[in-house]
């Protein structure tokens, strides 16, 4: 009996507690979170505009299409440059526009085709992750202004305490500390998966630049080394970064 009596307090407060989480209403505190809140949210629309328009464009379609090679290499052994031009122009890829500066190029060396057929790859895809540099931004920024707004959140609250009964009233505390926390949980909330969509592109990019680097180096290999030449490399990804 004791031990019921002893455990009768605590039950009651848990209960107690329970009863006021219930009553706890996250868009209604975020939407006294002040300032701050604003900005993160313009961080948020910016995060996922970006990550929507990378998802659709940044892909191997638009980069390193499948069936392309197999494509431009009968129209370049039988020398139907025209043709193969023709080809190459409703490509709307980066390997297409490097094809093109080969066969634009052909009567040169082959120093000078595999040095701009790397120069076009490179610009390609750091034109890609230029795109891709907000989400980079709002993971920098977005925990920066969470910080500030809880900042700014403890400074109004312990001033309302100091021209009040605050010390007698801890809930007028608690509800100022918990309307500035929620300032850093909103900066972290869009900071995170912004971190997280930054490095995925980030390794999307460097896969590409590897498949970019296999294909034009066989086809120059290939077109201007012939089959019993010593591979050359084309470094691209290195150059992306």
């Amino acid at each position: 009996m004791r031990k019921l009596y002893r455990a009768a307090p605590w039950a009651a407060l848990a209960a107690h507690n329970i009863a006021l989480g219930a009553d706890f209403n996250i868009i209604a505190q975020v939407a006294d979170g002040g300032g701050a809140i604003v900005v993160t949210l313009g961080l948020s629309i910016l995060f996922v505009a970006v990550t929507i328009e990378r998802l659709v464009n940044f892909r191997a379609r638009n980069i390193v299409p499948g069936g392309l090679i197999e494509r431009v290499k009968p129209l370049w052994a039988a020398q139907e440059f025209g043709k193969l031009q023709q080809l190459l122009a409703g490509q709307n890829s980066t390997l297409a526009r490097v094809i093109a500066y080969v066969v634009a190029h052909r009567h040169h060396g082959y120093a000078v085709v595999s040095s701009g057929a790397g120069d076009v790859a490179s610009i390609e895809l750091r034109h890609q992750q230029q795109k891709a540099y907000a989400l980079a931004i709002v993971a920098t920024v977005a925990p920066i202004v969470g910080l500030l707004g809880t900042v700014v959140g403890m400074i109004e609250a312990f001033h309302v305490i100091a021209f009040s009964e605050g010390m007698g009233n801890p809930a007028l505390l608690a509800g100022g500390i918990s309307k500035a926390l929620i300032n850093t949980a909103c900066g972290l909330a869009v900071a995170l998966p912004s971190l997280a969509m930054h490095h995925f592109f980030k390794n999307r990019q460097a896969y590409f630049g590897l498949a970019l680097e296999k294909n034009i180096n066989g086809l120059i290999n290939e077109w201007f080394l012939g089959s019993d030449a010593p591979p050359q490399a084309l470094h691209v990804v290195s150059h992306a970064n």
